[in-house]
Parts: C-alpha cells; sequence; structure tokens
C-alpha cells in the first residue's frame, strides 16, 4: 500500500483522479482522469473507470466491468463480474456522439447490488439496497428494495438492506430475520420503518 491505497503494477491510473484510502486498483484496469474513487474500494482485473465518474466509498467492481463517464456509484454498490453500463441509447458509428453532453446519466445508489452480465440501460436510477438479477437488462427505475430478474427486468420481490428475502404479512410489515430491521410495503414502494 503506497499513499494509503493499492494500484497494481500493471493498472493505469491516470493524472487529475482521486483514489479513497485503502482502495485497491487490481491488473490491468484502467482509471481515466477526472474521477473520484472513494475509501476502501475494490477494482478487479480488467475494470475500466471512465473519465469523471465518481464511486463512493466501499464499493466492489468485480472483473471485466466498465464505469462509464456519467455513471455515479454511490456507497457500498457492488458490480458483479461483467455486468454493463451504458451512456448513449441510440448509438452509431457513423454518427458519433462523443463528449459529456451526450451521456446520459444513471445513478446507482447506495447498497445496490448489479448481478453478473446484468445491463444498466442509461438514463436509469437503480434504487437503495436493490437487487439485479444476473443477466437482467434494466429499462426503467427500479426502486429501492426491490428484486429485479428478466429481459426487460422486473419486480418480482423485495429484499432488506442485508439482503435477506422480505416476506410481508397482511398488513405490509416485514423484518429482516439478519438484522431485525422493519420494513414496510405501500404501493408497491418499500421502506425502513422504525
Amino acid at each position: 500500500m503506497e499513499n494509503n491505497f493499492y494500484v497494481n503494477e500493471h493498472a493505469i491510473v491516470d493524472d487529475g483522479v482521486e483514489l479513497g484510502e485503502g482502495t485497491k486498483v487490481w491488473h490491468f484496469a484502467h482509471v481515466q482522469s477526472g474521477s473520484k474513487i472513494g475509501k476502501k474500494c475494490v477494482l478487479g482485473q480488467n475494470v475500466n473507470v471512465g473519465n469523471n465518474v465518481t464511486i463512493g466509498d466501499f464499493v466492489k467492481i468485480q472483473n471485466n466491468v466498465s464505469v462509464y463517464e456519467g455513471v455515479t456509484l454511490e456507497d457500498y454498490v457492488f458490480c458483479g463480474p461483467s455486468m454493463v453500463f451504458t451512456n448513449i441509447l441510440n448509438p452509431r458509428s457513423k454518427y458519433p456522439q462523443v463528449g459529456a453532453e451526450f451521456y446520459i446519466k444513471t445513478l446507482v445508489k447506495e447498497g445496490a447490488s448489479l448481478g453478473a452480465n446484468s445491463t444498466i440501460v442509461c438514463g436509469h436510477t437503480v434504487g437503495r439496497f436493490a437487487m439485479v438479477g444476473a443477466g437482467s437488462v434494466v429499462t426503467k427505475d427500479v426502486p429501492d428494495y426491490a428484486l429485479v430478474v428478466g429481459n426487460p427486468a422486473r419486480v418480482i420481490g423485495w429484499w432488506s438492506e442485508a439482503g435477506e428475502k422480505l416476506n410481508f404479512d397482511e398488513n405490509g410489515l416485514a423484518i429482516c430475520g439478519r438484522t431485525g430491521i422493519k420494513y414496510k410495503l405501500k404501493d408497491e414502494k418499500v421502506a425502513e420503518i422504525e
């Protein structure tokens, strides 16, 4: 660990990048200029972080993921192996759209998990602690705590902050078996309750 973070000798970190304390950048990764990566993140083999990307603390990005400009990852986000972000809706090689003014923003909120080989189409928000199943294609916003699967991804259940299935009673109440946190389901939205 040098400078309180680790960059493998086979990784490239451009000038003008901020790396948080305890962050690890593994071999063949490339972090481009203007990006800000929080503390204790892990960027796996062959990860590419585009220009001006913001990544929060404790984020884990598995092998072969490209986080393009226009994507923001909040704290504790998990990106599974080979999952895909996009930043342009109608790409054409003959009519290139290069530069931030063309990019459509994507936000992945705190604690969300994006399964292996899933795709997040740009312009959408993945909610807090949501779970996107492996191979799913997200084409619209994902609610907080939702489990979505398929192409296009659709809600099939609800998960707690700790990743436990939530089984709601007739009053729309559920308790996480791991943490004891209580949740309320109302109008297809889930929230923690005290």
